[in-house]
């Protein structure tokens, strides 16, 4: 009897473990299948992109040297990149570099001067207030910091003197000083002892236009010219360095400053620049951003070393400091922003689109219309969605957000990357 039931009892755990066995493998096998239908995925995410390459930029301006005897030392009166005009009296050639220290120390002083009189002026503290001129100091300390951010340095002289005025007004009008005029007094006394004890120049160099100048040369002044553009080569501008003329003989050149050219040479393979282009030049000396045009793109029959020609309206004192510098050429407004799409993902599909009549909005048929896009996985379903392409890059594509047309890819779709013909 006990013998019987143990076998019974036998059985019954071997059909029960074997149950549980084929349970365990078909969920696995359940799992495995599930896991094998479904293909690689990415999620469609916002990302940004810049269109833009770096090339050797080199400047091209019409440039005018300017000559002198060569003899003595030069004080000069205009600072690089200054704005000069017709008669400005650049530079001063004295015979040693004693009368330079005295000229630097008139200016410095007939500057603080100026500002001085410019506080002391009944006008000026008639109009002041003391709540006014407070916002206007902090305002101008922000402008200041700005400028300096930039390495605007023009800017930065221009609001440390409007500084100093208003400081020294609000210190007037509170009361904290009685008077600057002991001050001025002792200026202007310094300043008649230092040009009673002033040499008489031996020459003095003037302007003969309108122009921005710059106290050296580097001997590509007539070998890049304007009027040479249309000849440069990519070995021109890569054979391009940047040395400063040892010749005693020259005291600096004018530059035009309406419109000068930057040269570089870019891979334009897949014509991505084209002549009239809207470009962004970003250079490693300056914070600024300036804009210029592609007014010629040409190549020796390599497009993958084409020289391209872009003029600029825009002009400041980096500019005028080197012949060359590493430059971003940023096309168009340069940012782009959309969903980013795998280019081995992207497909085309015939889309069947309702046709309706412009005038009274009733459908009028049917169109097939093969798009590019993309395939998604929602759930257990497969799913074509179109795409708006608005940046290229190598191994992606950027796609405008069309957010109430369901038809287009949307934000945080899960991408099919492989799996689909």
């Amino acid at each position: 009897m006990r013998q019987g039931r143990s076998e019974n009892g036998f059985v019954v755990k071997f059909l029960r473990n074997t149950v549980l066995i084929l349970l365990l493998i078909m969920f696995v096998s359940i799992v495995v299948n599930f896991r094998n239908s479904h293909s690689p995925t990415e999620t469609a995410l916002m990302e940004e992109a810049t269109d833009s390459c770096s090339i050797k930029g080199v400047f091209i301006r019409s440039e005018e040297v300017i000559n002198y005897s060569g003899e003595g030392v030069l004080s000069y009166s205009v600072a690089d990149g200054g704005k000069v005009g017709k008669d400005t009296v650049i530079a001063r050639a004295y015979p040693d570099e004693t009368q330079i220290e005295t000229d630097s120390e008139i200016e410095r002083l007939s500057e603080k001067l100026s500002i001085l009189k410019k506080i002391q002026n009944p006008g000026t503290l008639e109009s002041a207030q003391p709540a006014s001129i407070a916002e206007s100091i902090e305002e101008n300390y922000r402008s200041l910091v700005y400028a300096r951010d930039l390495k605007n340095y023009s800017s930065m002289e221009e609001n440390i003197s409007e500084l100093l005025v208003e400081m020294c007004t609000y210190q007037l009008i509170t009361d904290e000083v009685v008077s600057f005029e002991p001050q001025i007094a002792e200026i202007e006394a310094q300043l008649k002892e230092l040009e009673d004890n002033s040499i008489v120049p031996s020459e003095i160099i003037l302007s003969e236009r309108p122009a921005y100048f710059v106290s050296f040369c580097d001997g590509y002044e007539n070998l890049l010219s304007p009027e040479k553009l249309s000849t440069l080569t990519a070995d021109d501008i890569e054979n391009v360095r940047d040395e400063k003329s040892k010749d005693r003989t020259i005291a600096g050149k004018l530059i035009d400053g309406y419109s000068w050219y930057l040269a570089g040479v870019v891979d334009n393979s897949s014509k991505k620049y084209a002549i009239g282009d809207a470009v962004k030049l970003r250079f490693d000396s300056s914070a600024e951003t300036f804009d210029a045009v592609i007014t010629d793109i040409h190549d020796s029959g390599d497009v993958s070393r084409s020289v391209i020609i872009a003029e600029c309206s825009q002009f400041n004192y980096d500019l005028v400091q080197k012949r060359y510098a590493k430059t971003e050429l940023i096309k168009g407004e340069g940012v782009y922003r959309g969903l980013r799409v795998p280019r081995n993902s992207i497909r085309f599909a015939d889309v069947q689109e309702t046709v309706y009549d412009e005038n009274t909005g009733e459908s009028i048929g049917v169109n097939t219309v093969n798009y590019k896009g993309v395939y998604i996985q929602k759930g257990e379903q497969v799913t074509f969605r179109k795409i708006d392409v608005i940046y290229e890059g190598e191994d992606y594509v950027l796609s405008a957000v069309h957010e109430n047309d369901e038809t287009y890819l949307a934000l945080y779709d899960d991408i099919i990357i492989e799996g689909v013909d």
